[in-house]
């Protein structure tokens, strides 16, 4: 006769089972793992390029097509990342509205965590930035977006519900250089403001020419 499993055998089980974490399925977008977010790629809403400009271009009006991406205080902001497989073509990662839980009803903040890893099967990505979109306008990036200690990349791309791009590059890991803040406008980036090695771990933005 085949002997039962006991009772702590059992539970030993059911609690294994629960602490796992399963691996995401080829059809998920994003996904979480802890504090990181994952998310996949290329998204095909936006054409690859070799000039990374021309994706970051149509960012904004493809995540604005997303729902509550327009809706203020009320809406949802997204973040995606920015990167290649190493053939010098840019992609976008498909957008991820995860983030840390807010209460129900209107904020005045709103934050999506940016992703750590990407997805794509063709090959091993290599991330040069994120992004994230704000559902208000105007709206340019806050200090919690600019500080060191939320850098991940070599650049932070942020949008606000009229499309008003912004560009950190943030010089963060033991590098004395300012970091620099650009405005995009007639599809050229315009140096707005830098951080200063001092400030970045505050993310204060001097104004250029009011040093």
């Amino acid at each position: 006769m085949r002997a039962e499993p006991s009772w702590a055998v059992m539970l030993g089980l059911l609690v294994g089972c629960v602490s796992s974490t399963p691996a995401a399925s080829v059809t998920e977008s994003y996904w979480r793992t802890g504090d990181h977010v994952h998310v996949r790629g290329p998204w095909a809403v936006v054409t690859p390029s070799t000039n990374v400009d021309d994706v970051i271009d149509q960012l904004c009006p493809a995540i604005m097509k997303l729902p509550r991406s327009q809706d203020g205080e009320y809406g949802q902001a997204y973040c995606g990342a920015i990167y290649s497989l190493g053939d010098g073509t840019y992609y976008a990662s498909m957008p991820s509205p995860l983030g840390e839980p807010v209460l129900v009803g209107p904020a005045k903040r709103k934050k999506c965590i940016p992703p750590r890893y990407v997805a794509d099967e063709r090959g091993r990505p290599a991330v040069l930035g994120d992004f994230h979109s704000h559902p208000w306008a105007p709206s340019q990036m806050s200090p919690g977006d600019r500080i060191s200690a939320t850098q991940l990349w070599s650049i932070r791309i942020q949008f606000d519900r009229a499309c008003t791009i912004m560009k950190l590059i943030p010089y963060v890991e033991n590098d004395e250089r300012p970091g620099e803040v650009y405005l995009r406008k007639e599809k050229r980036w315009k140096l707005v403001g830098i951080i200063r090695p001092e400030d970045k771990r505050y993310g204060l933005v001097t104004a250029v020419g009011n040093e």
